[in-house]
């Protein structure tokens, strides 16, 4: 069954916009677990634009589910990651310049390095994620590298319609099917909502979903804890 990562960037992006105490993800993150999130994600970015470096410790010592924290594969990232040994690492591109995350990681043109940054996190037993897009290459690279999971980008499949979205959405399929020929287990997330996550949790193997914005958009109107119960009902519904 597919499972839920939730992700509360955004909320701490409401706090980071007057510089003050709340509202508080860590809190937040308790009621998303009420929700039925079977795991919390986070993005640490290089500016700290959202969470920061508090909160990441915070939930690593309060929350009863899992912690992914989403990062890019710098070494201060790395040296926050071993001291705070989350669950599970993903690693994702990052320019400063960006609202939010364009696209996955090009693994296949940085293997020697991927290699020594995943090995090192693997060291300190920590399993590790790769956000890339839907593309083979990227899929075989990262299982020679010795990603424990990828996370398949859906940003283009949620921004495309009819035919089209279609298209993509079989590219995912075949991809998350490659993938777990190889051994990997498959995540997959951006851009998913309430009307479009169900095609995709449909997957067969798809292992979790990570959701922000679109959970903490219908928040606002019913409430954290529900709107993580109605997203996890769409994605068990299949």
């Amino acid at each position: 069954m597919t499972t839920l990562g939730v992700n509360i960037d955004h909320i701490a992006n409401v706090r980071q916009a007057r510089k003050t105490v709340e509202p508080d993800p860590v809190q937040f993150a308790f009621l998303a677990e009420l929700g039925g999130a079977d795991s919390i994600t986070v993005h640490l970015r290089e500016d700290r634009r959202h969470i920061q470096d508090r909160d990441v410790f915070l939930l690593k010592k309060t929350i009863k589910t899992k912690l992914n924290l989403e990062m890019a594969a710098t070494e201060e990232m790395l040296e926050i990651a071993k001291r705070l040994l989350p669950d599970y690492v993903t690693l994702v591109p990052e320019k400063r310049e960006e609202v939010t995350t364009e696209g996955g990681l090009d693994v296949r043109n940085n293997v020697k390095y991927f290699k020594n940054f995943v090995g090192n996190l693997k060291d300190s037993n920590i399993e590790v994620s790769a956000f890339i897009d839907p593309i083979s290459d990227q899929i075989n690279y990262s299982k020679e590298i010795g990603f424990n999971f990828i996370e398949l980008h859906t940003g283009k499949y949620a921004e495309l319609t009819g035919s089209d979205q279609y298209k993509e959405l079989q590219r995912i399929v075949e991809s998350s099917h490659e993938a777990n020929d190889l051994g990997l287990i498959v995540n997959a997330g951006h851009g998913l909502n309430f009307n479009n996550v169900k095609k995709i949790a449909s997957i067969n193997n798809m292992n979790e979903l990570n959701i922000g914005h679109s959970i903490v958009a219908r928040a606002l109107a019913v409430g954290l804890e529900k709107s993580v119960r109605e997203m996890k009902s769409l994605i068990t519904s299949n």
